[in-house]
């Protein structure tokens, strides 16, 4: 049972990283938000084999439901969505190499000196189900709100993205009028 466990882990996670590699090289813009979508749904996965249910559906409804939607959203209503002409290597790229390689080893060092020497770890006292309860009772009020403001938000963006397509339209049209 382990050893299917560490294979289907493997698996997600080579799924996970070859996806925030393509975020990061690839050229096209909604490409780059493509593969961060699969990203963010293959972190949902790892979250979910590691019985965090929580933060694995909050990484799907969150993330995949409305991040990535909305950076695809953002970047199609733009102008200029096209990928823009430059060098593929600049003159910084050794500079760059340089201070990820140092972000990794802090951050490499901080995980290994913070890892407990074999705590075992304790079921959570929190669930999906009392989380949810809290929700839907206690907090429905702060929840309701926030549906709003999104949703207002939404509307916001939709509305400026529409206006300033028709100002473009009329100034094309006085333009050729002339």
């Amino acid at each position: 049972m382990i050893f299917g466990l560490s294979i289907a882990f493997w698996i997600t996670a080579l799924f996970t990283v070859a996806g925030a590699l393509a975020a990061a090289l690839l050229k096209n813009l909604v490409h780059c938000a493509l593969s961060l979508t699969v990203t963010f749904a293959g972190l949902a996965i790892l979250f979910l084999q590691l019985d965090a249910q929580f933060a694995g559906f909050a990484q799907m409804l969150v993330y995949i439901g409305a991040v990535a939607i909305l950076v695809v959203f953002a970047i199609l209503l733009t102008r200029g969505a096209g990928a823009p002409e430059y060098r593929i290597y600049t003159s910084s790229w050794l500079a760059g190499i340089a201070i990820a390689a140092a972000v990794f080893a802090l951050l490499a060092w901080s995980v290994i000196t913070s890892l407990p020497a074999g705590a075992g770890s304790a079921a959570p006292d929190v669930t999906v189900l009392s989380i949810g309860q809290a929700l839907m009772s206690t907090y429905v009020l702060p929840l309701e709100i926030v549906a709003v403001v999104l949703t207002v938000a939404l509307i916001g963006a939709v509305i400026v993205a529409m206006h300033d397509k028709g100002d473009a339209k009329t100034h094309e049209q006085k333009g050729g009028a002339q």
